[in-house]
């Protein structure tokens, strides 16, 4: 059995499964300190099912700790930066064009040194080992013991950030290291500010992890922890803890995931209905389409594995502005009705109308409409029909034009309806061919959680000319089955999911972008899929 946990503003949910079965699940509150949240949740799932905590074989999590912090520019380390990329890479510093408060938190501890490559792979400067030994003991003497090596074109050559790691470890033992290598893309100051963020959230990293770990022993859970990431697949704690801009997507992701596995679809378009917002991504082969582009991180452009997901502010607490004056109006004119972005949030339960509240939101309209229940529906003003009629199809259209800015290919395509506030969603949308609702759709992120499975990604540049198209790709597909294996995946499980391939017309020769993704189920607790379409069937 394992247990998955999605902890959100609002919420925290939780699922226990049993193979493809939901024994058990829960919303709860999200705490202060959110590990106590998680407890409580984890805790509300065994006694409903009464499933002792040794019959766990692993916890699933994830988490909002690290979005928040670097949204909220709250628990974040200053970092010190190497830049082996001198002389050609001094004209933009690091940090520029990063928010004055956030880059204020970093600090100004750059260090412009000589190295780097071409795109071709020759050296723009020798590594110089003695002013990387400098850099360090003068971090080591600041106190900074956050740090981010950057090396210009790493990823095709990752030797200069290994060896400044090696030097910055024996000079300062103290210091938390992140290679830009380990986390980003190919472009160079998106990968760099990527590893930055990185290096900033290590120590609050470490610290979230400790405190699940602590929480579980607690409970008397003795099974494994593992951590969402952006792309869908899983993570240990230690590596999440090392790496934890790679789980800051994961709450979308979850629910994409949770909702494929809840519907037995894997190409649709996905609607997470929250308390603040709806997060709306494409599913492809049963895993989030990732980003293409740049994305921005609490005002900062990165290149790192992240889902394409559109937000749009209408949630279960979101604000309906409207004159009272016209609750009960026989018209709406045109122009006076707006609605969100703004939202209650996790004070729904006491600021809206149907839980005695004065604030008019979208679920105060949604229980008029008879399209939810709960609360006091008798706590409601008298709305007129007009009122409720243009209310609700102004949340349609917002929904809509959210359908038609995600597909990428002509015709209507599916819905799926996920999230505690989905009952926004109505049954037949402009641009949808069918709209889904599963059983469980409330939980349906926490549910991603737990059916996650290991991945691992491996990008390269590959000249043609030298090795194979063929040979390459095939080493390429071995090399990514065994970082599966070796985060704990089954290798008879391991699949290639996807496998892009970029040709580059700026380099001699032929030469291409290659990047191959792989994921496997986590080993001691595959899914049965006979019976996860049974399930799924069933829903």
């Amino acid at each position: 059995m394992r247990i998955g946990v999605d902890v959100g503003g609002t919420n925290t949910d939780a699922v226990l499964m049993d193979g493809s079965a939901i024994r058990a699940w829960t919303k709860r509150p999200t705490s202060a300190d959110v590990s106590g949240g998680v407890a409580a949740a984890i805790r509300a799932v065994l006694e409903e099912a009464g499933v002792a905590p040794d019959a766990v074989g692993a916890v699933m999590i994830g988490t909002t700790h690290f979005a928040n912090a670097l949204i909220e520019r709250n628990k974040l380390d200053a970092v010190g930066v190497l830049r082996l990329a001198s002389p050609s890479g001094e004209a933009l510093p690091p940090l520029t064009g990063w928010p004055d408060d956030l880059s204020r938190r970093i600090g100004d501890h750059i260090f412009l040194l000589p190295g780097g490559y071409e795109v071709d792979g020759r050296e723009i400067a020798p590594f110089d080992a003695d002013k990387v030994r400098a850099a360090a003991l003068e971090l080591k003497a600041r106190g900074v013991r956050a740090v981010a090596i950057t090396c210009a074109f790493a990823p095709v050559n990752a030797a200069m950030e290994t060896r400044a790691a090696e030097i910055v470890a024996q000079e300062h033992p103290e210091a938390r290291v992140t290679v830009s290598s380990a986390i980003g893309r190919i472009g160079f100051i998106e990968r760099e500010n990527a590893a930055i963020l990185n290096a900033a959230l290590a120590a609050l990293a470490a610290s979230v992890m400790t405190s699940f770990e602590r929480a579980l022993t607690e409970l008397g859970i003795a099974a494994p922890l593992y951590i969402s990431q952006n792309d869908g697949t899983l993570i240990s704690a230690a590596q999440a803890a090392a790496f934890p801009v790679l789980t800051i997507g994961s709450g979308p992701t979850n629910s994409m995931r949770g909702a494929a596995f809840l519907t037995g679809v894997q190409d649709a378009i996905v609607m997470d209905v929250g308390g603040t917002t709806t997060d709306i991504g494409v599913l492809a082969n049963g895993f989030p389409r990732e980003s293409s582009i740049a994305v921005d991180i609490g005002g900062v452009r990165t290149n790192f594995r992240m889902p394409d997901i559109l937000a749009i502010g209408l949630g279960g607490g979101t604000r309906v502005h409207l004159d009272p004056a016209l609750y009960a109006a026989a018209e709406i004119p045109a122009g006076v009705l707006r609605v969100g972005p703004d939202s209650v949030g996790y004070r729904i339960a006491q600021e809206a109308m149907v839980f005695g509240g004065a604030t008019l939101t979208t679920s105060d309209v949604a229980v008029a409409t008879g399209r939810a229940d709960f609360g006091d529906s008798a706590a409601l003003p008298d709305f007129s029909a007009a009122m409720l009629t243009a209310t609700w199809a102004r949340f349609q259209a917002m929904l809509e034009e959210a359908v038609d800015r995600m597909k990428t290919t002509r015709g209507d395509a599916t819905i799926l309806a996920v999230g505690g506030g989905n009952f926004l969603i109505a049954d037949s949308l402009k641009g949808a061919a069918r709209v889904l609702r599963p059983q469980h759709a409330a939980v349906a992120n926490a549910v991603g959680a737990a059916i996650a499975q290991v991945g691992a990604q491996i990008e390269q540049i590959i000249a043609y000319d030298r090795e194979p198209r063929a040979e390459a790709i095939e080493r390429m597909r071995r090399d990514v089955t065994e970082q599966v294996v070796a985060a704990g995946g089954i290798a008879e499980t391991v699949q290639i999911v996807e496998v892009d391939e970029v040709f580059l017309s700026y380099l001699p020769g032929r030469a291409a972008q290659l990047r191959v993704r792989a994921v496997g189920d986590l080993a001691g607790l595959p899914i049965d899929e006979a019976a996860t379409r049974q399930v799924q069937h069933a829903h």
